[in-house]
């Protein structure tokens, strides 16, 4: 169990955790009920920090799906968990982004940067998946929408 971070240092450290993937269902909790002084200085480097966890969260996830992608061999079962994988991890991220630390505006800034985020995903594999004649891809993929959050 992770203690809940109210001091900018132990932000830092379950932000690093947060940013190694470690323990993520108690790394939420402790986050979720963390609390932190919003104030100048503290904002701004407990703002990158998270940023810059869920940035590397959001790069990790999008090649692990290109990998899954790669090796499904057009299987569709192998697709599909590759995009419920992705989609997963993006709700994730939008439910870290969603904590009551982060003052309301910052947090819908937040939370709208990783929707923008799932929607530019899911544009980019509708158009790529036009190039499929069958249409099964463009379905599987309108289907199991990634950014369904």
């Amino acid at each position: 169990m992770i203690r809940a971070p109210h001091t900018y240092a132990e932000w830092a450290s379950v932000l690093t955790l947060l940013k190694d993937k470690t323990d993520d269902d108690a790394v939420l909790a402790a986050m979720q009920a963390g609390t932190i002084e919003w104030q100048t200085g503290v904002a701004e480097r407990f703002s990158k920090k998270l940023i810059d966890a869920v940035n590397s969260r959001m790069n990790a996830a999008s090649d692990k799906f290109q990998l899954d992608i790669q090796r499904a061999g057009g299987q569709e079962r192998a697709i599909v968990q590759a995009l419920l994988a992705l989609r997963k991890e993006m709700r994730f991220l939008t439910r870290v982004l969603d904590i009551r630390a982060i003052p309301e505006q910052d947090r819908a800034q937040y939370v709208g940067l990783v929707r923008a985020q799932a929607d530019a995903m899911q544009k980019s594999l509708e158009d790529s998946a036009k190039a499929d004649r069958t249409g099964k891809l463009s379905s599987i993929i309108r289907n199991n929408r990634v950014n369904s959050l």
